[in-house]
């Protein structure tokens, strides 16, 4: 029988680990984020992370995208320490990488079109035409009609900035792609339209998904696995079917009150 790694299920023991997390230990002053932090991501799968506020889902994610230093441990990218790592060495695993943010940071004086293309003029050398014709390609992948692409994030509904910012996190064909409350602020409609969007992308793609959350329609419709943050440690890492059965305070508290109870009840 097959070992199965820290931060794997038994069902993921034979996956091709694409981010490996082993001993992270995250300090801001005297307070403790984590403490001790293994996970792997498999490629090819959703992983969620979800856990109360404070708990480090997104200081984890920016760990990884090479945007914070852990204190303590290793962060691997596609078997490239990240601590330590040299900039020329991240600035190329960058390229491998899309990341979407809370908010969609999109810059308000450009348009939809040029947000899109701006990680194209910055890590490659191709020439203005051919980079609005990819971005194009990238508008018309996120879900948005050809018109938005003369818009500007202000003349944006909230679910097109979500999408415009996604556009813009696969603009150089991501084999990661990073997702930061992709559903907050968005009604359910939109919401539920974004989850799909997502699903179509990483089995049309062949996308790896690394997604904090605490959207938990978002868990039962897109995650293939579930890692729960809670002082300091992972208390638990599975399927959403699993979890939701788990005795874990802290994964009770996820998966156990009425509003969970609620979103299970529909699947």
């Amino acid at each position: 029988m097959d070992s199965v790694e820290p931060g794997q299920t038994a069902g993921e023991a034979d996956c091709e680990t694409v981010i490996r997390v082993r001993g992270v230990r995250t300090v801001f002053g005297t307070r403790v984020i984590h403490d001790g932090i293994d996970l792997d991501v498999c490629r090819g799968e959703v992983l969620a992370l979800v856990g109360g506020s404070g708990s480090g889902k997104s200081t984890l994610m920016r760990e990884m995208i090479m945007l914070h230093q852990p204190d303590g441990g290793s962060v691997q990218l596609f078997d490239t320490e990240l601590v330590g790592v040299s900039e020329r060495d991240a600035q190329r695993l960058r390229r491998r990488l899309g990341v979407l943010f809370q908010q969609g940071a999109l810059f308000s004086g450009l348009t939809v079109l040029q947000n899109t293309g701006m990680p194209l003029r910055e890590h490659t050398r191709l020439d203005d035409a051919m980079i609005d014709a990819l971005a194009r390609v990238k508008i018309a992948q996120a879900g948005l009609p050809p018109e938005a692409a003369a818009l500007l994030p202000s003349e944006l509904s909230g679910g097109m900035i979500k999408r415009a910012a996604l556009a813009r996190a696969m603009a150089l064909d991501p084999e990661i792609l990073f997702l930061d409350e992709p559903t907050s602020g968005l009604d359910p409609t939109s919401a539920g339209a974004f989850d799909e969007l997502v699903v179509q992308l990483k089995d049309m793609l062949g996308l790896t998904v690394l997604m904090v959350t605490h959207d938990l329609d978002s868990l039962w419709t897109v995650a293939d696995r579930v890692a729960v943050l809670g002082d300091g440690k992972l208390q638990g890492v599975d399927s959403m079917e699993a979890l939701s059965r788990s005795t874990q305070p802290h994964i009770r508290e996820y998966f156990e009150g009425p509003r969970a109870r609620r979103v299970r009840e529909q699947q």
